[in-house]
């Protein structure tokens, strides 16, 4: 999907059980499925909500407005999401409270935490909360190195850190700017959006040679100036940084990743991005990005994004193949 909305619901009515199948029904549309019951703090017993959602690309970015209510995210809910998801909420005004497995985190004003779609989770909004939640599917999370930081739900960002205020601060701009874009300045909006998330939560990833995140980014810009080049191997990005083959594998692995995985997912996301914005044919694509093998690349394509590459460019309003 390329910049659209923002799509809108709002419901107002009395809380009782019709008024939490209905918010049910908006919450399930829009930050994936939960089981809600919506509350009150009103004298007349009304329950007030409203959401509103951007698309960025594959990335969804919800605001919503809600009185007293309470959420639980079990196994049931688990099983009917389609994909793997990890979000960032951020808390705008108002107060929230999420439970998830690693423990219990109590937001206020300029909070945010981190959850995942794979795991159980509960949450209770006090009298009224305003949030912004950044949906992100897990393929395009590893397109900038976040398996490692993904795997770990409950991360509470730090409101201060220059990165996290960044992030929030462009997500202020990207819902002003973003119907007004076009397809290709869409793409680039998502690109960047995922790298600003990267940003925020990778202050988190262990310290020391193993899981050097300075070392690591080298390497990674390293891996982005050479991706149309020869294959990328372990000894050469070694002998670029003056390390060892040891110490690639070694950055690389306390990601949970290898830098052959990495390599591929930055080729899959540069061919992704092509195919959204340009009508060259997907051989050629391909071709440039290191896939020689027109069906391997089809299937690599397909098992990252749930589309095939003439599938993906047909949604992105092309026709070429």
């Amino acid at each position: 999907m390329t910049g659209t909305g923002p799509d809108r619901w709002s419901v107002h009515g009395r809380a009782d059980d019709d008024m939490s199948d209905r918010w049910r029904e908006i919450v399930t549309a829009t930050h994936l499925p939960w089981s809600v019951q919506a509350g009150t703090a009103r004298p007349d017993k009304t329950f007030r909500a409203r959401v509103r959602r951007w698309w960025v690309d594959d990335l969804a970015l919800v605001d919503a407005e809600c009185e007293r209510t309470r959420g639980v995210r079990s196994r049931t809910q688990i099983a009917d999401t389609d994909g793997e998801f990890v979000v960032i909420l951020f808390v705008r005004d108002g107060t929230e409270t999420v439970w998830q497995e690693s423990g219990t985190a109590r937001l206020g004003p300029g909070d945010a935490v981190v959850w995942d779609s794979t795991t159980t989770a509960r949450f209770a909004v006090g009298d009224r909360l305003v949030k912004r939640s950044l949906l992100i599917p897990r393929a395009a999370l590893a397109e900038v190195g976040g398996r490692a930081w993904a795997a770990d739900p409950g991360i509470v960002l730090d409101r201060d850190a220059p990165a996290v205020r960044l992030l929030a601060h462009y997500l202020d701009a990207l819902t002003a700017t973003l119907p007004a874009l076009g397809p290709a300045a869409t793409v680039a909006a998502r690109n960047a959006t995922l790298e600003l998330v990267a940003g925020a939560v990778r202050p988190g990833t262990p310290a020391g040679p193993a899981g050097d995140p300075v070392l690591r980014a080298v390497m990674e810009r390293y891996i982005d100036r050479h991706l149309t080049g020869p294959e990328i191997t372990p000894a050469g990005v070694a002998g670029a940084h003056g390390v060892s083959e040891r110490t690639v594998h070694r950055v690389f692995n306390a990601g949970g990743e290898t830098l052959g995985g990495v390599v591929r997912s930055r080729r899959l996301a540069r061919a992704r991005d092509d195919l959204a914005t340009g009508d060259e044919p997907i051989s050629t694509i391909a071709h440039r990005w290191g896939f020689f093998d027109s069906s391997h690349f089809h299937r690599a394509f397909t098992a990252r994004y749930g589309l095939s590459p003439g599938g993906y460019r047909a949604s992105h309003g092309g026709t070429r193949s």
